[in-house]
C-alpha cells in the first residue's frame, strides 16, 4: 500500500472512530440550528436504540428545575445519563424515557433536550406532548400518595464504602469484592419482601485524579449497584443511578504523604443508597 492510500485509510478510520464517539445515528432530529432548535423533531425508537428501555421514574422537582442555558454537566446532575446510544459529548440532543405514576397506572413518555452550538440546553420536547402536563404541581394524583407514604415510612439511607464494594479503581460487576457482593445481595433480599417505591443510588469518589474520570467512575459504580439489585428481583424501573464524582466530599484532608491522604479520603469514596419502601401487604 503506497503512502497516499495509507493516509486515506488512517483518515477513514479516524473519522469512523469520531462518529462512534459522537454517537452518530440515523434518528437524530433534522435541521438543528445554532440556537438549539430543530426544523423536524425525530424521537428515537425505544426498541432499537435505547440502552435503558425500561426508563426511569424521574425526580419531578429535578425535571421542573431543567432550564434553558444549562450545561450538559448540570443536566446530567439533574436527570442522569441519556437513555439512548447517542453519545454524551459532541452531540446536539439527548433523549430520555421517563415513567410517571398517573391515574392509577404508569404513563411512559419520551423527553428530548436539544443543545445550541455551544452545547447549552435550549429547547425541550415531549412525546406525546401531553406528558408536559405531568410536571404541573399537583397534576399527578400520586403526589399526595407519595407524601403520605413518606410520612408513614421515612426514607432509609445507606452509605456503602466503595473500597469495600469494588477492587481498586474498578467499577464493573466483575470487579465487585466478595464482601461487597454479599452486602448488595443482603440488601436485595431485604427489599424483596417490601413494596419498593424508589431507590436512588449515587456514586461518589475522592478528589484524586481527573474530575472527568472521577465523574465517569462514580456513575459506572452506581450503575453497577443498580444492575446487581435489579438482577436480584428489584424492579429496575424503580432504581435510579447517578454519579456525583468528587463534588460532594464528606471529609477534607491535606496530608502531604500520599498513602496517608488516600486513607484519610476513604469516606469520600462511597455509594449512597436511599430507599423508599414499605412492608409488602
Amino acid at each position: 500500500m503506497n503512502m497516499k492510500k495509507t493516509r486515506i485509510a488512517i483518515a477513514v478510520a479516524a473519522g469512523a472512530a469520531l462518529l462512534a464517539l459522537q454517537g452518530c445515528s440515523s434518528y437524530v432530529s433534522k435541521g438543528i440550528t445554532d440556537d438549539g432548535r430543530a426544523e423536524e423533531l425525530v424521537f428515537p425508537s425505544v426498541a432499537q436504540s435505547a440502552w435503558l428501555k425500561e426508563g426511569t421514574f424521574p425526580n419531578l422537582d429535578n425535571l421542573r428545575n431543567v432550564a434553558s442555558g444549562m450545561t450538559k454537566d448540570q443536566l446530567y446532575d439533574l436527570l442522569g445519563r441519556p437513555h439512548f446510544a447517542e453519545g454524551m459529548a459532541a452531540v446536539r440532543e439527548w433523549d430520555y424515557i421517563f415513567n410517571f405514576h398517573s391515574g392509577g397506572g404508569v404513563t411512559t413518555c419520551q423527553y428530548k433536550v436539544i443543545f445550541d452550538k455551544h452545547y447549552l440546553a435550549r429547547s425541550f420536547h415531549w412525546k406525546p406532548e401531553s406528558c408536559a402536563g405531568l410536571l404541573a404541581v399537583g397534576s399527578a394524583p400520586t403526589v399526595v400518595e407519595r407524601q403520605s407514604v413518606q410520612a408513614a415510612q421515612p426514607a432509609r439511607q445507606l452509605r456503602l464504602s466503595a473500597d469495600a464494594l469494588f477492587a481498586f479503581d474498578r467499577s464493573d460487576a466483575a470487579d465487585l469484592l466478595p464482601a461487597g457482593r454479599d452486602e448488595l445481595q443482603a440488601l436485595a433480599k431485604e427489599l424483596s419482601g417490601m413494596d419498593v417505591e424508589r431507590i436512588e443510588v449515587v456514586g461518589h469518589t475522592d478528589r484524586l485524579g481527573a474530575e472527568s474520570y472521577n465523574q465517569r467512575l462514580s456513575q459506572q459504580r452506581a450503575q453497577t449497584v443498580r444492575q446487581v439489585l435489579a438482577s436480584h428481583g428489584i424492579p429496575a424501573s424503580r432504581i435510579v443511578a447517578s454519579g456525583r464524582g468528587e463534588r460532594e466530599p464528606v471529609v477534607q484532608c491535606d496530608q502531604a504523604d500520599r498513602t496517608a491522604l488516600i486513607a484519610c479520603l476513604a469516606p469520600n469514596r462511597r455509594v449512597d443508597v436511599t430507599v423508599r419502601a414499605t412492608p409488602a401487604r
